[in-house]
């Protein structure tokens, strides 16, 4: 064994590096055993010596060098001791004796390491598909969507839906097991009125909803497919899929209008808002003299209010407070803006129209206004205060949005003037490109007459149309 075990440790850690002149030594071991001593300058210019070992070998007359690893000194050290490189320069030759290159032979391995790592990732992901469930999916998905969606309603939107008809039937199914038949159970779901009586399923009676809802489903299960959750297929695809089991939403889609009094009768009501009491009178109050929309007014912070004392007072919404995602400024009439200056300031409350334990108004307790005076009215006459052609009940939103909309085109307010009182976009979005102007000053006397009519100062046919200049 002489020939092939040469070296001892204590010789090769007196070797200081190459002989003078020269930057590379290889010190034999025997057995194709070889430590590669090297001499370098560093960043610093100071020379060092390193020292590694290679493995020389002959195969079908050809010889070829490997390297093995740099040297250690002992075993705690990285590299190779003498000792493991020997070991190693064994298992070569027993590799070559069988007539096989070590080098491709270490290269096949590794690439078969790399390819069982790959199947191992492969197989903990089949294993996390099939523990995930659908309502983990929905989390997941909506994490990616939160910052996609233009503000804090539209994300409520997404999940409000998905949490109240898709994941009390679908949340607990893995996500991987989601086929079609699951989808049409939650879309065909009974959907019951408000006393409690089945009245049909949620695809005939809230149409829309559940139209919106198949979308979010297959947006989920996309996700999922894309993520490696789940295979084949989207059972929430529409064409080609649902599309043959279920009506077209255009078809059996009853869009109705928001209840909303007549234009006429709107003095009438308003001076009977006006006598009531409470912050939800307050809030519906303004709501309609600025043509606003319920969740604006119940969200309205002081902070929103600007030159309440001045000549040109106004409430300015930033882009996530508005269905448009875009800053909305609304003139205040000069009734608008006495209301504001009677309310009353709550310390450490920034909210203008605040609950009685000092958080926001809850939607219901401005309905609750508009359901009050109706019954009241009811009483009296029969009648009370309804939509003059659905002859339903009038709502809020109708009240504070289509009926200034009906009287805006009634007293020949501009279209796009009129558009924009209810903080709707105007034009394509290549005329907003050119138009930017918001009219502000327009609307701010377009206000000023609605104000007017509604405080039954000015009949409807006295109010001079609003169509020419520009703001």
């Amino acid at each position: 064994m002489a020939e092939i075990h040469r070296l001892k440790d204590k010789e090769i850690r007196a070797i200081t590096g190459p002989e003078p002149g020269k930057k590379v030594m290889r010190v034999n071991d025997g057995g194709g055993l070889f430590l590669r001593v090297t001499k370098h300058t560093d960043r610093k210019g100071v020379e060092r010596v390193s020292k590694s070992w290679e493995f020389f070998f002959t195969l079908n007359s050809k010889t070829s060098c490997t390297g093995l690893g740099s040297f250690a000194e002992t075993d705690k050290a990285p590299g190779l001791t003498l000792k493991v490189a020997r070991d190693k320069a064994y298992e070569m030759r027993k590799i070559v004796e069988d007539g096989r290159n070590p080098v491709e032979d270490k290269a096949a391995k590794k690439a078969a390491q790399a390819e069982a790592k790959i199947e191992a990732e492969r197989l903990r992901q089949v294993e996390a598909a099939r523990k995930k469930t659908f309502a983990d999916a929905v989390e997941d998905y909506l994490k990616k969507k939160d910052a996609e969606l233009e503000n804090d309603r539209h994300r409520q939107t997404w999940r409000s839906s998905l949490y109240a008809y898709a994941l009390p039937i679908i949340g607990e199914m893995h996500v991987a097991e989601v086929g079609m038949q699951d989808v049409l159970r939650v879309l065909t779901q009974e959907f019951r009125d408000k006393s409690g009586e089945v009245v049909g399923t949620l695809w005939e009676c809230r149409t829309e909803t559940a139209s919106r809802l198949r979308n979010r489903i297959e947006a989920v299960l996309s996700w999922a497919t894309v993520s490696g959750f789940r295979t084949g297929d989207n059972p929430a695809r529409w064409v080609g899929n649902l599309k043959e089991l279920l009506p077209a939403p255009s078809k059996i889609a009853t869009k109705e209008n928001q209840p909303a009094l007549a234009v006429s009768e709107l003095p009438t009501w308003f001076a009977d808002l006006r006598k009531r009491e409470g912050m939800g009178a307050r809030a519906l109050e303004f709501a309609v003299l600025c043509c606003s929309r319920s969740g604006e007014v119940r969200g309205m912070t002081w902070d929103e209010v600007r030159d309440l004392d001045g000549d040109k007072p106004m409430w300015i919404l930033g882009k996530d407070r508005t269905k448009t995602a875009t800053e909305y400024r609304i003139p205040l009439a000069p009734d608008a803006v006495k209301l504001l200056k009677a309310m009353p300031r709550q310390p450490g409350n920034d909210l203008v129209f605040f609950a009685p334990r000092g958080g926001q108004l809850s939607d219901m307790t401005i309905s609750k206004v508009m359901k009050a005076m109706h019954q009241a009215k009811l009483k009296k006459d029969g009648i009370g205060w309804i939509d003059p052609t659905s002859k339903r009940p009038a709502v809020p939103h109708g009240t504070c949005r289509s009926t200034p909309r009906q009287w805006f085109a009634e007293t020949g307010v501009d279209r796009d003037l009129a558009e924009m009182m209810l903080g709707h976009k105007v034009g394509s979005e290549v005329e907003r490109s050119y138009q930017r102007s918001d009219m502000i000053e327009r609307r701010r006397a377009v206000a000023a007459a609605w104000s007017a009519f509604a405080m039954g100062r000015a009949p409807a046919e006295n109010v001079v149309p609003l169509k020419a200049g520009v703001a």
